[in-house]
């Protein structure tokens, strides 16, 4: 009887040491990593992000830009790191819905290597061109490519990317054909579109609006539904000519699998918190084209799925490949 009593206070102990470990979290840096290259609309969303986590936790929130490999350089290194909720992933759509319809063979599992806190923003693309090709209008930029078929050239910010995606699904669409040059993120794409190495891309409006207000690129057109407030002059794809097309895209949060729930629920709350303020949603979201996602991670699980499906399709039909 007293064994059973002792192993019965000791299990409450541990449990309540846990309990409170969990609502002290966190008790040191928490590092949240980027698979992207500084400069991009991901990277940028993390550092405001994390700068106001710091806040709220009272700890250091550190961003560890890991780019390469189509992102998998950082998911991977996320994948592999302690379930204990120090170590998370803020990434894109790329990383957790169309690497796997990309590779033959990728070394994590995006549905059963991480576990979902939560889906963060969706971002409005622009599509944006060098000044000096001197297009105005999508009908300008189509017309072109008709005249020069294959000649045209577009960066992204990684193969299968929503950069590259939205493209392949404008190009579907119209029946043009443009080249395809990949970046390891949005901000190389466009400066070597200011540059003059390419042409034109997809990118988020946040990243490229600083440049379009300088004059360094010219804006064609944005793929939400509705014309941007910051920029009403500027038609949407659907208005100019290719009714129905949208170009978005989202950034999500995702730990390793096995972080324990409290933990996860902890990330998400204040997280909703933080992207809920009003001074927030006013002073970054809306003037950087933002626009917030509130979720529960069981919700935000079943959007990946989803997603995966969607996106899986449009890589199919498109028939990207990549070899290694």
């Amino acid at each position: 009887m007293l064994w059973r009593v002792t192993v019965a206070a000791l299990f409450a102990a541990g449990l309540f040491s846990q309990q409170t470990a969990f609502a002290q979290y966190p008790t040191k840096p928490v590092h949240v990593v980027v698979p992207y290259p500084a400069g991009g609309a991901v990277d940028a969303f993390a550092r405001v992000l994390s700068q106001h986590l710091s806040d709220v936790w009272g700890q250091q929130v550190v961003v560890d830009n890991r780019p390469g490999a189509s992102t998998m350089i950082g998911a991977e290194l996320v994948a592999k790191s302690p379930a204990d909720g120090y170590t998370l992933l803020l990434t894109a759509e790329l990383t957790l819905v169309t690497v796997p319809h990309l590779f033959e063979k990728i070394p994590y599992d995006p549905l059963r290597d991480f576990a979902p806190i939560s889906a963060l923003v969706s971002a409005t693309q622009a599509l944006v061109a060098n000044p000096l090709l001197h297009v105005k209008t999508v009908k300008d930029l189509l017309s072109l490519a008709k005249a020069k078929p294959g000649e045209l050239t577009y960066g992204s910010f990684g193969i299968g990317s929503t950069g590259h995606l939205n493209m392949e699904m404008l190009q579907a669409m119209t029946g043009v054909r443009f080249n395809h040059i990949p970046y390891n993120g949005a901000g190389p794409a466009m400066n070597d579109v200011i540059g003059g190495h390419i042409s034109f891309m997809f990118a988020a409006l946040s990243i490229v609006k600083g440049n379009v207000q300088a004059g360094k690129l010219h804006m064609i057109g944005v793929g939400s539904d509705h014309r941007s407030s910051e920029f009403p002059e500027v038609p949407t794809i659907s208005e100019s000519g290719v009714p129905g097309f949208e170009a978005k895209s989202w950034f999500g949060l995702v730990a390793p699998v096995g972080t324990p729930p409290d933990i996860i629920k902890r990330i998400n709350q204040d997280v909703t918190k933080v992207i809920s303020e009003p001074a927030f949603a006013e002073r970054y979201l809306a003037a950087q084209g933002l626009v917030p996602i509130f979720d529960t991670p069981e919700q935000f699980a079943a959007f990946i799925r989803a997603e995966t499906v969607k996106w899986g399709k449009v890589v199919k039909d498109a028939n990207i490949k990549v070899t290694k």
